[in-house]
């Protein structure tokens, strides 16, 4: 969360808009961009049942986290849900810290969650399946992930099974998302190169120091 002091925020990766749409409710006005315009247009959706100052806080646009230039600066910058991990290369990470940097005040902060390295090494990743159902749908995702050690990523193969109650039809979907994990030592140094200093890192949620059954770790970055 912000400084109660900083007043314009930009997220980097918003997606369907809810941290926009939170954050804007407590006063605060956000900018949003994404590199999908169907999240995009879900956001924007999403924003027109907010009440009218809410919504006047809210702004939308396309852009790429690692090149993005929008020529104006914020209090503070956010990317939740893992999106610096969609980095998977050394390049693509420091181009959008490097982002971040570039559209923050002096003192602005640049706060961000990821997975974390001792965790991911330890305890490895496994196979796990969610099931979560309504009146209409039954959905089943199962999550197969492939570690690649030596590029520090893994491959999160989904399968996903929906099944219509009325007509008992089911359709198929089938994704692989690659993520980037990191260190701390990483993370400084990321930081050091983009011309910002690390002010905290702890478990994401707990706010404990992270250990190595820490899968989510959030850092803020100062600059």
């Amino acid at each position: 969360m912000p400084s109660p002091a900083a007043a314009r925020v930009l997220e980097l990766g918003c997606g369907t808009g809810v941290h926009a749409i939170h954050l804007a409710a407590d006063g605060f006005s956000v900018h949003g961009v994404d590199s999908s315009e169907a999240m995009l247009g879900a956001a924007r959706a999403r924003a027109v049942g907010c009440n009218p100052s809410q919504r006047a806080r809210l702004s939308f646009s396309l852009g790429d986290a690692r090149s993005l230039s929008l020529g104006t600066r914020f209090h503070a910058v956010m990317a939740l849900f893992h999106v610096l991990s969609y980095q998977t290369t050394n390049r693509d990470l420091l181009s959008m810290v490097e982002t971040a940097a570039s559209h923050l005040e002096e003192r602005g902060v640049f706060v961000f969650d990821y997975w974390f390295a001792p965790a991911v090494l330890t305890e490895r990743p496994a196979v796990r399946v969610k099931r979560l159902e309504s009146d209409e749908i039954e959905v089943t995702r199962i999550a197969e992930p492939v570690l690649h050690a030596h590029e520090s990523c893994v491959d999160v193969n989904y399968h996903v099974f929906i099944r219509d109650k009325a007509t008992g039809t089911v359709d198929e979907v089938r994704e692989t998302h690659r993520m980037r994990y990191l260190s701390l030592q990483e993370i400084e140094m990321l930081a050091e190169r983009a011309g910002l200093h690390v002010l905290e890192s702890c478990e994401w949620m707990t706010g404990r120091q992270p250990g190595c059954d820490t899968w989510g770790v959030c850092t803020v970055l100062r600059r």
